[in-house]
């Protein structure tokens, strides 16, 4: 694997979303290896790992696209864990929602997120944001 490759978790419920980032980073020619979670404690699950184990997703050049509106635990409740956990905290997260509402995205910038980006609409404009969030997080060179 490339040592620049950014592990990305995409943490999302809806598999028709799952599989428009799928197909978005195939058009993007986007390579970086992509984590699906279904729901916040799947995440944190899978940031973790199990005792004495390896996380599924490696340690190392993380980052975290978060749908906010999931069962179990959602976007919100997942930042607020995440955060408050020093291992975990320091992980970039960029929300990817279609909740356009004010408290949501209040709430979420006051768990330090990187972004708040809306869903689009078309996959065409899904895929150019795919597209420039890669090119934005490759010239930043994230840890």
């Amino acid at each position: 694997m490339n040592d620049k490759a950014l592990n990305i978790l995409l943490v999302e419920d809806d598999e028709v979303d799952v599989m428009n980032v799928k197909r978005a980073f195939k058009k993007g020619m986007i390579s970086n290896p992509l984590y699906v979670a279904n729901n916040g404690l799947e995440a944190l699950s899978m940031l973790r790992g199990k005792e004495g184990e390896k996380p599924p997703v490696p340690k190392h050049r993380r980052l975290i696209l978060l749908d906010l509106n999931m069962p179990k635990m959602n976007g919100l409740e997942f930042l607020e864990v995440l955060r408050s956990d020093p291992d975990l905290k320091s992980i970039p997260v960029v929300v990817l929602t279609t909740s356009d509402e004010d408290r949501d995205r209040i709430e979420a910038y006051h768990y330090n997120v990187a972004g708040y980006i809306l869903k689009p609409v078309t996959f065409s404009n899904f895929a150019e944001v795919m597209t420039t969030l890669n090119k934005y997080w490759t010239l930043c060179e994230m840890l």
